[in-house]
């Protein structure tokens, strides 16, 4: 057994990379116990592995006395003379108690010890290859599901897909191959489990990344996300070089890169526009497709404003069940209140000269943005 153990050891640290001293230290624990738990001793028990012969020896550790009151826990002091004249009071003796029949209860004690440790190691490298991947895209196949998630197959673990991380209305079948962002990876009791979303923003984020060169190497940067996953989303670009169009780029040649995001997404539509480093400007486009009047920034609230659209604009700027506000308010930061121009025209003349006016800025014909 004791050369078998040893060839077990070294092979499981060559070919699982489970370091041999971690199993060994792991080993003498679990025999501590199985010695105490088959052979019914409460005494100090020790356990020591031979790392060249891979024998293993139980050692009984009694502490030197002047009077023993517990014949298993103490050893007299003129007793420990006898063994060794160097010996003190309050030292430690070892005495050995291997038990013949101590092999086979060994044996069993390794494999479950090994086993263990294997199951951990296979976890900890599951969960380190993963964690790199935290916050990133990658394909995965569609198992299965159940009531509570979508299964999704990513090579060496099986993540999670929950019913608010998936787009609604998409149809998810076994073996489909789908792209998923990875938002949390945890290392619990049961293994490494991943969790990831179709829904999250910050899958567009990377979508847009793999398809536009110019956002990979930080040309152009995505500024903030605004997402109804499914239906629409908004996205903030700016350049950071004076010759580079940021919405021009993104939407690529007759729209090709914005229309290979929009295809792996299913339909959902995909308005960008362009951030602007003054509030007004960067609201009104965020407001695109509608036509924006003016901003009016609140004075007791420095995140909120009044936008002023021309009355056939205002259906557009609101959109479908708010949407457009909505989406624009989210990507902006900003309390939005939209009213149209022919209702702002009286309130305003009637409010001119107020001391606690509110900063509005008007805005020219051409930031006017156009579907």
């Amino acid at each position: 057994m004791s050369k078998e153990l040893l060839n077990a050891l070294n092979a499981l640290e060559t070919e699982k990379g489970v370091k041999k001293e971690v199993v060994i230290e792991a080993l003498e624990q679990a025999l501590i116990s199985a010695y105490k738990r088959n052979y019914g001793q409460a005494q100090n028990v020790d356990v020591e592995f031979d790392r060249t012969k891979g024998n293993i020896h139980v050692y009984a550790v009694k502490e030197v006395v002047n009077e023993v009151f517990d014949s298993q826990l103490e050893v007299s002091f003129s007793d420990a003379l006898d063994i060794n004249k160097a010996y003190e009071i309050g030292d430690s003796i070892k005495f050995e108690v291997t038990p013949k029949d101590f092999g086979r209860i060994a044996a069993q004690t390794a494999k479950q010890v090994i086993m263990q440790r294997v199951r951990e190691e296979e976890r900890s490298n599951i969960y380190n290859q993963y964690i790199q991947y935290e916050q990133e895209i990658v394909t995965g196949e569609v198992e299965r599901h159940d009531s509570r998630y979508i299964y999704v197959n990513l090579g060496k673990v099986e993540a999670v897909l929950s019913h608010q991380d998936q787009i609604p209305g998409e149809k998810y079948s076994p073996h489909d191959r789908i792209k998923v962002y990875i938002y949390k990876v945890e290392n619990s009791s049961k293994g490494p489990q991943v969790y990831v979303s179709r829904s999250h923003p910050d899958l567009l984020r990377r979508l847009f990344e793999q398809e536009i060169p110019e956002i990979f190497d930080g040309t152009v940067e995505i500024v903030s996300i605004a997402r109804e996953a499914g239906d629409r989303a908004k996205v903030a670009v700016r350049s950071n070089s004076e010759n580079v169009d940021p919405v021009g780029t993104c939407v690529g040649p007759r729209g090709e890169r914005v229309q290979a995001i929009v295809n792996e997404l299913k339909g959902e539509n995909m308005d960008i526009v362009e951030w602007r480093e003054e509030n007004a400007e960067f609201i009104a486009n965020a407001l695109n497709p509608a036509e924006v009047v003016s901003v009016t920034f609140d004075p007791e609230n420095e995140r909120a404003c009044r936008v002023v659209v021309p009355d056939s604009q205002l259906s557009l700027a609101i959109g479908k069940r708010g949407q457009n506000a909505r989406l624009a308010a989210r990507l902006t930061g900003f309390k939005i209140d939209i009213k149209p121009e022919s209702e702002m025209n009286s309130a305003d003349k009637a409010s001119a000269g107020a001391t606690n006016a509110a900063t509005e800025v008007q805005l020219p014909d051409e930031n006017s943005k156009e579907d």
